[in-house]
């Protein structure tokens, strides 16, 4: 996400590297490259116009301090107007209501709101510590009802049952009393899918939002349709009186118009971000961290969170004694340690959230690259539990038949081989006294062997 903004915003910083000063002709050529990487992002205008505009009243005449180039005193200005752009801080879900706390789930066909009710419910449960239950009331789409039953056993919270025959604010106001009785913190309820210019639709989930007076009304929208995403959720508010917005699918969009744009448009904060198709895909949104990432300056927070939230601590203990003792890091270990990478968002993932790292990322070819990763799992896979433990074994006759078993070819199992053996070597190092200094200072000018 915001791959390509990043990219132009980021390089047309460095031009203003060795101004002294920042000058009206100098931030005039800025900002009409940042007003096209917007545009280019798919920003909407009026967006475009009132971010610009603020940006110029701050940064023309300004001093630049002692300790600040003129680039950097430009990137703080558009930092904190981004973070502004889209809502300061983030706002969390109102959960001290009296229980049930009801969630009203909105949206256009196809934006995924069952999947981000999956998401959803798997965040309360584990992440708020609360009971939850679910229910359908989409009763037009063919099998809406038994995907949401599926998906609520699978994060494991209650499935209110409810029937294509019924109506949506019968089936509501039923489960509003079932989980009252049953005791649970929140209720999650799906609709079905509308377009804004559906009067009968409209008409109904207005009924509905009246029938059981909701805590929460989220507006789930696909973040790929661009500004289109901010237009419709405006279109939603002006009929529903929305509490925020669930932003899906933004593993898939380069451009990231769409998070720049709703909460100018509609007045609704963001609060989460759907990066994926798995149930544990969804993420608080953070306007000032996701300002970070697209100036490239990373996410070393949200990166924090996820190493004590995915990370098995336990395994890494295990490692760390292994490596302490002198003990080898072997074929076993590595795939360890690639599972725990691809589980915090792959390569790419990771590398978005260091700072410098994205642009690192851009200059080599194929770093950040998650399939260079799926290869090498595949590669380990295809080894006998002994090639994994003592990979000294593994001589040509076994590198060809690792390679068949793999679908790879045998230059790639023996580029596998040498990052493993640079990466032992590394761990050794880490073992002996005054390792960690030893090991820092071989990192100098890129990142660890095989991260490559």
């Amino acid at each position: 996400m915001f791959d390509s903004l990043s990219t132009r915003l980021t390089s047309t910083v460095q031009k203003l590297r060795g101004q002294a000063r920042l000058s009206e002709e100098n931030i005039q050529e800025t900002l009409r490259e940042v007003r096209m990487a917007l545009l280019e992002a798919d920003v909407a205008l009026p967006v475009v116009k009132d971010f610009i505009a603020s940006v110029k009243e701050k940064a023309l005449g300004q001093e630049v301090l002692t300790s600040l180039s003129p680039g950097q005193a430009l990137i703080k200005i558009v930092n904190d107007e981004l973070v502004h752009l889209m809502g300061d801080a983030n706002e969390s879900l109102t959960l001290a209501a009296q229980p049930p706390v009801v969630i009203l789930i909105a949206g256009l066909q196809g934006a995924g709101k069952t999947t981000s009710i999956a998401k959803l419910s798997r965040f309360l449960t584990e992440k708020q510590k609360k009971s939850v239950a679910v229910v359908s009331c989409d009763v037009y789409r063919p099998a809406a009802i038994k995907q949401l039953q599926t998906l609520a056993n699978e994060v494991g919270v209650a499935f209110i049952p409810s029937d294509t025959s019924q109506a949506p604010v019968d089936i509501a106001n039923r489960a509003v009393e079932q989980a009252k009785s049953q005791f649970k913190d929140v209720l999650l309820v799906d609709t079905a899918g509308r377009l804004h210019v559906d009067e009968n639709m409209m008409q109904e989930i207005i009924q509905l939002y009246q029938a059981i007076q909701p805590t929460e009304t989220l507006f789930v929208v696909d973040s790929m349709s661009g500004q289109d995403a901010a237009n419709s959720a405006k279109a939603f508010n002006e009929a529903l009186p929305l509490t925020g917005v669930i932003l899906t699918k933004t593993d898939g969009d380069a451009r990231g118009g769409a998070a720049l744009s709703v909460r100018h448009i509609t007045g609704k904060p963001i609060k989460f971000l759907g990066t994926g198709e798995k149930t544990t895909a969804l993420e608080p949104f953070h306007p000032d961290r996701i300002a970070s990432r697209i100036l490239g300056m990373g996410d070393v927070v949200s990166l924090v969170e996820e190493v004590e939230q995915k990370v098995d601590h336990e395994k890494a203990q295990k490692l760390a004694k292994k490596i302490k003792k002198g003990r080898s890091f072997n074929m076993v270990d590595l795939k360890s340690q690639l599972e725990q990478m691809m589980s915090m968002g792959g390569m790419a993932g990771i590398m978005d959230k260091i700072p410098g790292a994205a642009g690192m990322a851009k200059k080599a070819p194929g770093m950040g690259d998650d399939k260079s990763i799926h290869q090498m799992i595949a590669i380990i896979n295809s080894m006998t539990p002994h090639e994994r433990r003592f990979p000294d074994v593994i001589k040509n006759t076994r590198k060809r038949r690792i390679a068949a078993g793999s679908g790879t070819q045998v230059q790639d199992v023996n580029r596998l081989l040498k990052q493993h053996l640079q990466m032992k070597k590394m761990m050794k190092k880490f073992s002996k006294k005054g390792g960690m200094q030893r090991m820092m200072q071989g990192l100098k000018g890129g990142l660890p062997p095989g991260l490559g």
